[in-house]
């Protein structure tokens, strides 16, 4: 989520991952300053807006062949986060709630008005973010691959999320995740120092748990059954939202406001390029 990419040391070479993820060049991002960040968009397709945010260590142009899907229906406003992609890193620290902030200004400023948001990832938990302190602002959300809170991740995945930093430029230069960076970044050089940034945010403890209260927006949790969380905690998540609590009925008469999809056979790492994702997607807004 909520913590980055969450990459970890040992699939951050993973030959499946290197092959699905890859940034396509495209022309005309723009760019909306808030609060002293350039933050870089692109806009796709017609219809109502939805606005696409990535995951960490990743940018608008890795979501592959999920982009122009959703854009086939959507107005897609695709934007890259703080220190990602287009996007300087600045000089504050990341931090998810100060970019929701920030997010909140841009889509001000874009003149759009309640819109649907979906995160993957550390995408996914700016989401969150901003449907907690903007709920005026998200009509409809979809959370993919990102929990709340942090005892949610297997244990494991804790310690190589904090071991996420500088020292890790060589062994990341064979990733798509590196590549597509020095491609589009306005410093190609900074990649370190958003290693650093990235390690550095998740290493802060945080539990957003109370904070599920205060989400207004209509939402859809997307997981994977392989994914980095543990599927426990993922059921917690949607009690929280209101699911889970009984029995729909014959007429649906007591079905949750609130949704969930578990897709069949994909990781984390996966997730944002999958069709399955779409999917899933595409019959919650539609």
């Amino acid at each position: 989520m909520l913590r980055g990419l969450q990459i970890s040391l040992v699939t951050i070479f993973s030959p499946h991952v290197s092959s699905s993820l890859g940034a396509v060049r495209r022309p005309g991002m723009k760019a909306i300053t808030a609060n002293g960040i350039d933050y870089h968009y692109e806009i796709h397709g017609q219809g109502e807006p939805l606005v696409l945010l990535h995951g960490g260590l990743m940018n608008s142009e890795m979501w592959g062949p999920t982009l122009p899907a959703l854009a086939a229906h959507h107005k897609v406003i695709a934007i890259d986060l703080q220190g990602h992609g287009r996007t300087p890193l600045g000089d504050r620290p990341i931090r998810l709630p100060a970019i929701a902030d920030d997010l909140d200004i841009v889509l001000e400023k874009l003149g759009v008005g309640p819109v649907d948001v979906m995160g993957y990832s550390f995408g996914g938990g700016i989401a969150f973010r901003l449907a907690v302190q903007h709920p005026a602002r998200v009509r409809r959300l979809v959370i993919v691959s990102a929990c709340p809170w942090q005892d949610a991740f297997y244990p494991e995945m804790l310690p190589q999320q904090a071991a996420l930093g500088a020292a890790m430029l060589e062994m990341t230069k064979q990733t798509p995740m590196y590549q597509s960076y020095v491609k589009i970044a306005p410093r190609p050089e900074d990649f370190g120092c958003l290693l650093d940034a990235m390690g550095d945010w998740m290493r802060q403890p945080f539990d957003w748990r109370a904070d599920v209260a205060n989400v207004k927006a209509q939402t859809l949790l997307v997981f994977g059954d392989s994914d980095m969380f543990q599927l426990d905690k993922v059921i917690e998540l949607y009690k929280l939202f209101g699911g889970g609590q009984r029995d729909a009925g014959w007429m649906r008469e007591h079905m949750a406001k609130n949704r969930l999809a578990i897709l069949p056979d994909v990781t984390h790492y996966e997730m944002g390029v999958s069709p399955k994702l779409v999917d899933a997607v595409e019959a919650f807004l539609r």
